[in-house]
């Protein structure tokens, strides 16, 4: 009867496991496509060993019109879209967290459903509004924009991490006449790292793969983002320039990759509080 126990389980640990390498593969072999196909000269879209390795798809692409231009756009709509999210997700969370009212509960499940809306059902009056107050065509008006679309989820993200933080460090504060702005700066935030830089990494990579969002509200060229401009490697009639579509792939990603980096120890830091009001 034991054996027959120890079996099962380890049939069926076999399934998770055989279930898990599939989903694994499934996410890897698109990137593995990338990678080989950036440094192969006659890439398609089959996942194959190169013909020979050249960087020949990155010389080709990396120029001011195709790539530098369209990556500084990103880092400045997504920089400061992420900024203008977190600060704004940080001041609207913090009453939430602190202050206790009857319209905490509705408010927050407000929120919730805003992150379920389709943002392709919003575009059109967004799009007259902003032809109505000057705000299509602009650097500024997209910024905008993106960090309205991340607040509600960065909102309820950074309430539920700010929950964490003992209220008593901040009575301690205001003992000593600290203003609730100041604790919320000098407390509450360097204590909820990690989810500080959760809302940050989350905000960043949705305004950076969003390609709906800027292709509608940017006319200009010169303006358009890489999540845009990666659109010019398909051609007419089917045609397609895989390698440097690759190419570009490669470097598109290369900035969030550095920001998770960057973020990395504060993600797997935890809230250090655990005698911080004893004694």
């Amino acid at each position: 009867m034991a054996l027959t126990l120890s079996s099962r389980r380890r049939s069926r640990r076999l399934a998770a496991d055989a279930g898990l390498l599939v989903v694994a593969a499934t996410f890897a072999l698109p990137l593995l496509w990338v990678i080989l196909s950036s440094l192969d000269p006659h890439a398609d879209l089959k996942v194959k060993t190169p013909d020979g390795l050249t960087l020949d798809n990155f010389h080709a692409i990396l120029n001011s019109d195709i790539t530098f231009t369209p990556l500084l756009n990103s880092l400045i709509l997504c920089g400061f879209g992420t900024l203008l999210t977190v600060v704004c997700s940080a001041l609207a969370a913090y009453p939430l967290s602190r202050f206790r009212s009857r319209l905490n509960r509705p408010f927050l499940l407000t929120i919730l459903f805003a992150t379920s809306l389709p943002i392709t059902a919003i575009m059109v009056p967004v799009y007259a509004l902003f032809v109505q107050v000057n705000l299509i065509d602009t650097m500024q008006g997209t910024i905008f924009f993106f960090a309205a679309s991340q607040l509600p989820f960065a909102i309820w993200l950074m309430k539920n991490f700010m929950d964490g933080v003992p209220k008593e460090l901040e009575e301690a504060a205001w003992t000593d006449g600290a203003s609730s702005f100041q604790s919320l700066v000098r407390i509450v935030l360097p204590l909820m790292g990690p989810g500080v830089a959760v809302v940050t990494v989350f905000s960043f990579v949705m305004m950076w793969g969003n390609f709906f969002v800027p292709f509608m509200l940017l006319l200009t060229p010169d303006q358009m983002p890489a999540s845009v401009s990666i659109n010019e490697f398909f051609g007419n009639r089917g045609m397609v320039a895989y390698g440097q579509l690759a190419a570009f792939s490669v470097v598109y990603s290369t900035p969030v990759i550095l920001l998770y980096v960057l973020v990395a120890r504060r993600l797997g830091g935890g809230f250090a509080l655990g005698g911080a009001v004893k004694g």
